[in-house]
């Protein structure tokens, strides 16, 4: 799992929230409002990702916060306007499948059966998804 720093343009009732990667130029996303604006910039990053590997484009390494504050010839001007939410996404390769057994309830496997092909992909992609909007501790917390 490698962590990007992302910025998130806050906007208001009239504008989208906007997402930049300063380690990965052109990627970019937004969103309706700042929950939509996190998931969009999962999709974004791996999407960017992933076409940078199907080009053989090296993957940039991540730069630290301090890194960014100090290098990024951008960042005066976000830092200028103030108007901003500093996060992390996440990306996980999809190089290095692993396997593993689960025990899954029989009705919870038709259910996945019935919307996709690949439970793999399936049980992978809500994990993911899981773990990105902390959905985890919800779980934990109900144990």
């Amino acid at each position: 799992m490698t962590k990007y720093i992302a910025l998130y343009e806050l906007g208001d009732e009239e504008t989208s929230v906007g997402v930049v990667f300063p380690d990965l130029p052109g990627c970019i996303s937004m969103g309706d409002n700042y929950d939509e604006a996190v998931q969009m910039a999962h999709e974004a990053l791996s999407a960017h990702i992933e076409a940078l590997l199907a080009d053989g484009e090296p993957i940039p390494a991540p730069r630290t916060l301090e890194q960014i504050r100090a290098e990024w010839e951008d960042w005066k001007d976000w830092e200028r306007e103030g108007n901003f939410i500093v996060g992390t996404v996440s990306v996980f390769p999809k190089l290095k499948p692993k396997k593993c057994t689960l025990y899954l309830d029989s009705d919870l496997l038709d259910r996945i059966d019935e919307v996709c092909k690949n439970r793999s992909a399936f049980i992978s992609g809500a994990a993911q998804a899981a773990l990105d909007n902390k959905l985890y501790k919800k779980l934990i917390s109900a144990e």
